[in-house]
């Protein structure tokens, strides 16, 4: 079938995005689903830091790529092996499929799955080949997803569904934002009732951490980011305690779990440095492949510190998902808040300027709006 999607040309192409274009939007073909696979018709997609790392040449993939893997959608076909998902179900794109059946996938996503890491590094999908044609060439897939097009072929791995009463652009976050800043905080911290938590870096995964946090009631909670903007918005979801991170650094604050969701060496750094004795500092951003931070190894032993790298939020999805739809459908986890534009998918090249500038936490493409924006 013919489908029109986000395809990136080149890696590493100068700024402004905008007007250097390295996303080309236009008409792919798309392959019938295979046995193991489903075919998803997009409602929403969000424009994340892990595509624009592809886009500014931090993460080295192959192309030409059809971006994008924060989506979610209506399953339109199944294959042959796929007994468990209807035609018509809303689902949420996971970007890390798991074949359940390595080391990996046994340590309770501690762990990456081998193969779907394996998959995502080729541009395949989690059973093998692409299903992605542009006059006749094979296109890349992106993390096992490409969402940013109008329909996409899957791994049934890649999918979990979600309840009809979720609108897009929630369940959309709920795949990578929330499943990494909120896995972050309850699998790889897993603060105890009175311990303090401080969140580095307010982007979408650092606000869905501090977001997560609150549902799950933490009181002693700090918000870290250089952006004003980026703290008036935690102030706004309710946190009392909201610095910069030199005023970090000049009033010697610490906590007991300091998470580190802004992908740089400075705010691991600064990270490392607020986390207090026998705490746990946890590492959820992605830098770019040659950046290094310097920390003490005395203090890691002398007061007994811990540093955690947690990927996808040390996730699995089938079973985390479902508990932060359940938090957000009990008014605990306002998702909704975390968004901050709406945009035409052929708006992409804008949305990564925005991005990488720190003007956005969570754009959202919209495939199909809904005429009465009700579910905004």
């Amino acid at each position: 079938m013919k489908i029109r999607g986000a395809v990136l040309e080149e890696i590493g192409r100068p700024r402004p995005y905008a007007r250097t274009t390295p996303l080309t939007v236009g008409e792919l073909t798309l392959e019938e689903p295979g046995p193991d696979e489903i075919r998803v018709r997009m409602e929403a997609a969000g424009v994340c830091h892990s595509d624009l790392s592809v886009v500014n040449g931090h993460r080295e993939r192959p192309v030409p790529m059809l971006l994008g893997h924060e989506a979610a959608g209506i399953v339109e076909a199944v294959g042959s092996a796929v007994d468990d998902l209807a035609v018509g179900r809303r689902v949420v794109m996971t970007f890390l499929p798991r074949c359940e059946d390595c080391a990996g996938c046994a340590a309770d996503g501690r762990l990456p799955c081998r193969r779907g890491s394996a998959a995502n590094e080729a541009g395949e999908l989690l059973h093998g080949g692409r299903r992605l044609r542009r006059e006749a060439a094979d296109v890349h897939h992106h993390l096992g997803v490409s969402g940013f097009a109008t329909h996409a072929v899957v791994d049934r791995a890649s999918a979990v569904p979600v309840g009809d009463d979720v609108p897009p652009h929630v369940a959309a976050v709920l795949g990578c934002a929330v499943l990494t800043g909120g896995g972050a905080l309850l699998n790889a911290a897993r603060p105890g009732a009175a311990d303090s938590v401080m969140i580095v870096g307010l982007g979408g995964v650092g606000m869905a951490a501090l977001v997560t946090a609150q549902a799950e009631g933490v009181d002693d909670l700090i918000a870290v980011d250089m952006a004003e903007d980026k703290l008036d918005m935690a102030r706004e979801l309710g946190v009392g305690r909201t610095l910069t991170p030199q005023q970090v650094a000049e009033q010697g604050i610490t906590a007991d779990h300091v998470i580190e969701c802004a992908g740089s060496p400075r705010a691991f750094e600064t990270a490392f440095e607020a986390t207090a004795p026998g705490g746990r500092t946890v590492t959820a951003g992605l830098p770019a492949p040659t950046a290094t931070s310097t920390v003490s190894p005395l203090r890691i032993t002398a007061e007994a510190r811990t540093i955690v790298g947690s990927y996808l939020g040390s996730s699995v999805p089938a079973r985390d998902i479902p508990r932060y739809e359940d938090l957000w459908r009990d008014g605990r986890l306002p998702v909704e808040k975390l968004i901050t534009g709406r945009i035409r998918l052929e708006d992409v090249n804008q949305a990564m300027d925005d991005l990488e500038d720190g003007r956005a936490v969570r754009q959202i493409i919209d495939f199909d709006p809904p005429t009465d924006r009700q579910d905004r």
